[in-house]
């Protein structure tokens, strides 16, 4: 009896494959080893282990779940999230939960402070437009508060940029050619 000489393990280069058959026949082998160790590690360490494989073509979905797939993923998003107690698991769950819900606190508090703030800036100027008629710069100055003066300082700074912006363009385009007199100055005075 002959036997058939074997090349023995051999090492598999890691790019995709290109030949279908073979690719099928690999997914199902290898997803079949992936399925066994996951099952190993449930069994030796007690580990809840969850693994969801899509096909190359995109048909079949394959997964393995221990306790099952529901719980765990409805556990991981917390949706159902079973009572705490002593389980460190459980208990690092439950500290991710909680970490999430105080950032999520803590955004909501900024956006509330700065809605208010926006808020009380509108009724400011409500109030300046009713007691002024619109005619803000005639308004009494000491009687502004300290926002409605950090605010009319803002307003005229950019003012101030605007007109030193205006001039200076006048300055520059104005006049391209170079002038020895005006058309409005007499002709026998002197500029």
């Amino acid at each position: 009896m002959t036997r058939k000489i074997s090349k023995g393990h051999q090492r598999v280069d890691m790019v995709k494959i290109k030949k279908a058959s073979n690719l099928g026949v690999t997914f199902s082998k290898r997803r079949d080893g992936l399925f066994k160790k996951a099952s190993e590690l449930c069994t030796l360490c007690g580990a809840e282990i969850v693994i969801v494989i899509f096909s190359p073509d995109g048909k079949n979905v394959f997964s393995f779940g221990y306790p099952s797939v529901e719980t765990l993923v409805e556990r991981f998003l917390g949706r159902n999230l079973p009572p705490p107690n002593n389980d460190v698991h459980n208990q690092q769950i439950v500290a991710r939960r909680e970490a999430s819900i105080r950032e999520l606190n803590i955004k909501l508090m900024n956006l509330e402070g700065v809605l208010q703030m926006e808020k009380n800036r509108g009724e400011s100027f409500q109030e300046i437009r009713k007691i002024s008629d619109g005619v803000w710069w005639e308004y009494p100055i000491e009687e502004l508060n300290l926002f409605q003066l950090q605010h009319l300082k803002k307003a005229l700074e950019i003012l101030k940029k605007k007109v030193e912006k205006e001039a200076q363009m006048m300055n520059n385009n104005a006049f391209p050619f170079q002038t020895l007199g005006s058309a409005w100055t007499p002709p026998n005075c002197a500029s």
